[in-house]
């Protein structure tokens, strides 16, 4: 699955409509226009060649717009001195599919069980060990990578629970 595929299937699950795209990216640290956004959300099969518009979503623009979607759903950070913080620094380096659910499920307040519901919704059973796995950070010994099957799932469930 590709960064295009997450951003235009979670963009369906969750309804979130265009000028509000900009407005998560910008609040991720990235500008973008409105047209850039619909170029990302064309859909473009395997066989079939990208449109010269095309705009390729990479780790680092999918991360900037996770963490802006976390803070349009929960609000600016703030720091110790209650000073609002800037957005939060995007490296690109982790699987693209363990950012989804580890950013999701920040942005949206689940719980380990309510991503368990949300997998089993979508069509697939996993333990809590497993969840807690793929939620770890990338260096830790007990680190899983997500696949393509559980994201899926996991977008396919939240589109079950936000749209019925």
């Amino acid at each position: 699955m590709t960064n295009n595929d997450i951003l235009i299937r979670l963009r369906y699950a969750l309804d979130i409509k265009n000028i509000d795209m900009v407005d998560i990216f910008k609040l991720g640290g990235m500008n973008v226009t409105k047209e850039e956004v619909l170029n990302m959300l064309i859909k473009v099969r395997e066989d079939e060649e990208a449109p010269e518009n095309f705009v390729k979503v990479n780790n680092k623009m999918l991360e900037a717009f996770l963490n802006g979607f976390i803070t349009f759903k929960r609000g600016p950070q703030k720091d110790k001195e209650g000073n609002v913080a800037g957005p939060v620094p995007v490296t690109g380096k982790e699987s693209a599919n363990n950012m989804l659910l580890k950013k999701v499920k920040i942005a949206l307040q689940l719980t380990s069980e309510d991503v368990l519901d949300l997998l089993y919704e979508g069509g697939v059973t996993v333990s809590k060990g497993e969840i807690g796995a793929i939620l770890r950070n990338t260096g830790h010994k007990n680190y899983k990578e997500c696949g393509d099957r559980f994201a899926r799932c996991f977008l396919k469930g939240l589109t079950m629970k936000y749209r019925g």
